[in-house]
């Protein structure tokens, strides 16, 4: 692996938010490791090629536990480099409170970035993504009976494009909505974490996403205001810059990247 600009070698570890997948990285990776970095990318409990029943995973460590099993793992002389988009903020916020001395930088893309997670209604408020101005966009699926909360959501697909797409090309959003799975929404809307006691060390990025449609701006802007990160980034985007943006997206997590150091 060789070195860029005078810059160490390199780990970015890529996680993807609700219903999707490792594969919805695949220009980002593309970009990165053409440029020489070592590159991860996971998929967390009933995602991408993970079998696992959406509706059996109710909590958050469960969905987690791929992005905690590799973090357990990583020698502890190591340091990757976080970067999460959407529900993935969740991950990474976990992540800092668990492995704050093996992250090196976290970069929240689009992305839920709540100190304690859902902890307040307050987070609630700023963190889900409120789209009731387009009617009822997603089916829930109620694994523990009409009785209780849904267990598994996925937005319905005469809204993906409307809403995490709109800017990306018809290839992107064909490819997605083959490989699009239900999430576990239960194990999201339990997503509370703890302060560790290492987790203000680890440096965060926002990169905003100018033209979202499912977290909007207004919303990003109040999480960034509550757990104000060092640096904020901005891109002409839709809520999936992997695919409306990927060259810009990744001189961004490169620009950030490289202030870690």
């Amino acid at each position: 692996m060789k070195e860029q600009a005078g810059l160490p070698d390199l780990h970015f570890v890529l996680v993807h938010g609700a219903c999707h997948g490792a594969w919805c990285w695949f220009k980002i990776r593309s970009l990165m490791e053409t440029s020489g970095y070592k590159v991860t990318c996971l998929d967390l409990k009933s995602a991408g090629i993970d079998q696992s029943n959406p509706n059996t995973i109710l909590t958050f460590d469960e969905y987690n536990a791929p992005l905690t099993h590799f973090l357990s793992n990583l020698p502890d002389n190591e340091k990757v480099i976080l970067v999460g988009h959407s529900a993935g903020g969740l991950s990474l916020t976990d992540a800092i409170h668990r492995f704050a001395k093996k992250i090196r930088v976290a970069i929240y893309v689009a992305a839920n970035m709540l100190r304690h997670g859902f902890s307040t209604d307050q987070d609630i408020k700023d963190g889900e993504p409120d789209v009731s101005e387009y009617g009822e966009v997603a089916d829930l699926e109620y694994g523990m009976g009409l009785d209780q909360p849904p267990t598994s959501i996925i937005i319905k697909e005469e809204f993906q494009k409307r809403l995490l797409y709109q800017l990306s090309p018809k290839e992107d959003t064909a490819l997605a909505s083959m490989l699009l799975r239900p999430g576990p929404v239960r194990a999201f809307k339990g997503a509370r974490f703890e302060g560790g006691k290492d987790a203000d060390s680890v440096s965060r990025i926002y990169i905003k996403t100018l033209h979202d449609q499912m977290l909007k701006p207004m919303k990003q802007e109040q999480m960034i205001k509550r757990w104000q990160p060092c640096q904020v980034l901005v891109l002409e985007s839709d809520h999936s810059p992997f695919f409306s943006t990927p060259r810009l997206l990744f001189d961004l997590i490169s620009k950030g990247a490289a202030a870690s150091f």
